[in-house]
């Protein structure tokens, strides 16, 4: 009876581990690439701050989603080539400068090229560094997140309630 309990216990929790593991981001860029420049939430969100981290990279070094969605954006934005893409509960990641090699409205598969990285960057210390950034809910009144905190090899770390 107690191998029959594990055995229901462990076949329930199947799914959602997997759902769990699905649902984390992968890195944009290959091999793992050194930040350049960490996350720093404005707050409020319309303050200064800086809503992503920046990788470094080399110029044409190819970009790829960093987990399954749909393109929302895919041009110029403020002067700079951006891609943005809309992910599953609600969360959207954005790159730049990437050369894009996807259009508005397509759906990608997570680890799925999205363009190649462009030089250029304001800031960057090496040839090339892509902007990666994270956000939950419209843009309009987005929540900003660091995106390496969504990874899949971030542990997971619970806080106690009210903390």
């Amino acid at each position: 009876m107690t191998a029959a309990a594990l055995l229901l216990s462990v076949a329930c929790l199947w799914p959602v581990a997997a759902h769990a593991d699905d649902s984390r981001l992968r890195w944009p860029v290959s091999p793992r690439p050194p930040v350049t420049r960490g996350f720093d939430a404005p707050s409020p969100n319309w303050n200064r701050g800086h809503r992503g981290v920046d990788l470094a990279g080399a110029p044409n070094q190819p970009i790829y989603a960093a987990g399954p969605g749909t393109v929302v954006f895919a041009g110029i934005l403020a002067g700079r080539p951006v891609v943005s893409l809309a992910h599953p509960g609600g969360l959207r990641t954005s790159y730049e400068p990437v050369q894009t090699a996807v259009r508005p409205g397509q759906t990608v598969a997570g680890g799925q090229l999205l363009g190649t990285l462009l030089a250029g960057h304001p800031g960057c210390p090496v040839a090339a560094c892509l902007h990666w950034g994270a956000m939950w809910g419209p843009a309009s009144n987005a929540d900003y997140v660091n995106p390496l905190g969504l990874l899949a090899e971030t542990p997971v770390r619970l806080k106690p309630r009210g903390g």
